[in-house]
């Protein structure tokens, strides 16, 4: 086997650079496991979660309503296997400077809300994924304050 194909293997295997397209293809996919992490974290399925989850790729991706579809069948696959947050997670800080960050978390705040109110469960899962995405304290209540806003609520 030549260097080259071998180099690809390890490459594809410990996810390493590929080209352009795989590489936002990574991201996008890293992001939508975001957002339906926060859509699996309410018990009680709600069809404004999953849109709201779909809206947002389709907000941050330019994605047509299909792309974001069939994005979001994967991401949901790729959350019920993951045993951890952290591939995504890493892959999302690699490419997203602080305001792409600060607009995704209130996406996922979105996402909690779109069913009209916010579990503990929810609330912890945003925590914890703003946490490892280093939010600061205060751009996470904003983000959260936010997104609360749009959706007509109060905490």
């Amino acid at each position: 086997m030549p260097i080259k194909h071998l180099k690809q293997l390890f490459d594809s295997l410990l996810g390493g650079a590929g080209s352009p397209a795989e590489e936002e293809h990574r991201l996008q996919l890293a992001t939508a496991v975001m957002l339906v992490e926060v859509m699996r974290a309410d018990p009680s399925f709600h069809a404004g979660e999953r849109q709201a989850v779909l809206n947002a790729l389709c907000a941050k991706f330019t994605l047509s309503a299909s792309e974001a579809e069939r994005l979001t069948e994967l991401a949901e696959t790729e959350a019920k296997n993951a045993s951890d947050w952290f591939s995504f997670t890493s892959k999302i800080n690699e490419s997203f400077a602080m305001p792409q960050k600060l607009r995704m978390v209130e996406y996922m705040w979105q996402v909690a809300y779109a069913d009209g109110h916010l579990s503990e469960h929810e609330r912890h899962v945003m925590w914890r994924l703003s946490d490892l995405l280093h939010i600061p304290q205060g751009a996470y209540i904003h983000a959260k304050l936010r997104a609360q806003a749009s959706a007509g609520l109060s905490d």
